[in-house]
């Protein structure tokens, strides 16, 4: 079952940089918010089909849910927005591994502090140097993608 999680999760991330893409190339059409606004409704529309169908929650609990969970939403929005904002300017692979990095950073702080009823996973110096070469790696590919002025 994890092996097919990894491969959930890897199909995710390449949808994910495709919607990436084509976000941001629409953006600059369409406007940053708009394409942003666009890519909630749809999915919206999207999920509501899926869970007539295929739901087995209870939508409604969201009310009963602590006030600061329903933060998620928002972050989830912001996350994409910003995204959106990225990509035109810094390319797609800076945008993703940007993000990528952001996400280890968060969650090594997550995980070592135990919040949100996560596993409790110290820092240590095997994860902040694998986050390190991940800031390499953004380096390199940011500056790969800048070109050199010509002479």
């Amino acid at each position: 079952m994890a092996i097919l999680m990894i491969l959930f999760t890897l199909f995710g991330g390449i949808t994910l940089s495709a919607q990436s893409s084509i976000n941001g190339t629409l953006s600059q059409k369409t406007g940053t918010i708009e394409t942003t606004l666009l890519t909630f409704v749809t999915g919206t529309m999207f999920l509501a089909i899926v869970i007539l169908f295929f739901g087995q929650g209870n939508l409604l609990a969201i009310f009963e849910a602590p006030k600061w969970q329903l933060s998620a939403a928002f972050l989830g929005t912001m996350y994409l927005l910003l995204t959106v904002m990225a990509v035109p300017r810094i390319g797609v692979i800076a945008a993703n591994i940007s993000g990528i990095i952001g996400q280890l950073i968060i969650g090594m702080v997550i995980d070592h502090f135990g919040w949100f009823n996560s596993l409790v996973i110290e820092i240590d110096l095997k994860r902040t140097v694998a986050v390190l070469f991940m800031i390499l790696a953004l380096y390199f590919i940011y500056k790969g993608n800048t070109q050199p002025a010509a002479a």
